[in-house]
């Protein structure tokens, strides 16, 4: 459902309440065992993207932690993002959220025009209680997203008891008051039968984990999205098995050397 941003507030009826933390599991026990059991709930949480080839992995990414997120509530997810990422990466396609399994008619989606717009409705959304999770696309390096911005979604996050994602695309990863900040590339999927595209799968990085070791040791996980779980699974790719030929490609590489064709199923 797309909402300009004016009727935002009508539409949301906002109950402000206090929710303890609690963690939020990925699924994955490699990479649940390496964040303490998941990612805080109430707490703002940032997915980077290197190049706009990279986009849809890091949207992908945000969107199924929302799905983890939204697991057994019946409330919706708001999207909010930047028109220029529709030139870049192509517009919301609801079978892919249904895929990642998220109702498209449970996604409020609002299309601003610049990186203020995206973060007033995101931070207005995110102290929802009403609302169970929110994304927030931002293209560029998006000046409005400084320190005060981000300390203003992590302390509505905090208040509502809700996730608050950020997904950039093209932009350094800066000082902010995120949680978790992730690196998120695509990666190869496994054929299923018929050599059809397999599931969807993404190379990670946790760059930053609020009272975590990252950063001091930066790890890499090669998940794969599992939609009838609704849950990530470690994977150890097998060559043989992708649907497309494999590459290494080191953390800090320069995106598209070597780069694998990738393969998979699309979610913007």
């Amino acid at each position: 459902m797309t909402q300009p941003l004016a009727s935002l507030r009508k539409s949301l009826a906002c109950a402000y309440s206090a929710v303890p933390s609690e963690t939020i599991a990925l699924g994955a026990p490699a990479l649940d065992g390496r964040l303490g059991g998941g990612i805080l709930r109430a707490a703002l949480h940032e997915a980077y993207a290197e190049t706009a080839a990279d986009a849809p992995a890091a949207t992908g990414f945000a969107l199924a932690l929302a799905r983890r997120a939204l697991a057994g509530a019946e409330k919706p997810l708001l999207w909010a993002r930047q028109e220029a990422l529709s030139a870049e990466s192509g517009a919301p396609y609801p079978p892919g959220l249904a895929d990642i399994g998220l109702d498209p008619a449970a996604v409020a989606f609002i299309r601003v025009r610049d990186a203020k717009e995206a973060l007033q409705a995101g931070a207005e959304a995110g102290r929802c209680a009403t609302v169970g999770a929110t994304l927030i696309e931002l293209f560029g390096e998006a000046r409005a997203y400084d320190l005060t911005a981000s300390r203003r979604l992590a302390l509505a996050a905090a208040a509502a008891g809700a996730p608050i994602f950020v997904s950039r695309v093209g932009a350094s990863p800066a000082p902010s008051a995120a949680a978790s900040r992730w690196l998120v590339r695509a990666a190869p999927s496994r054929a299923l039968a018929a050599n059809a595209p397999g599931s969807a799968a993404f190379t990670v990085f946790l760059l930053r984990q609020r009272g975590g070791a990252a950063g001091q040791e930066q790890h890499e996980w090669r998940v794969e999205w599992n939609r009838d779980r609704g849950a990530f699974e470690d994977r150890t790719f097998d060559a043989s098995s992708l649907s497309g030929p494999v590459a290494s490609l080191p953390v800090g590489g320069t995106p598209g050397e070597g780069a694998p064709q990738r393969a998979g199923r699309k979610f913007g």
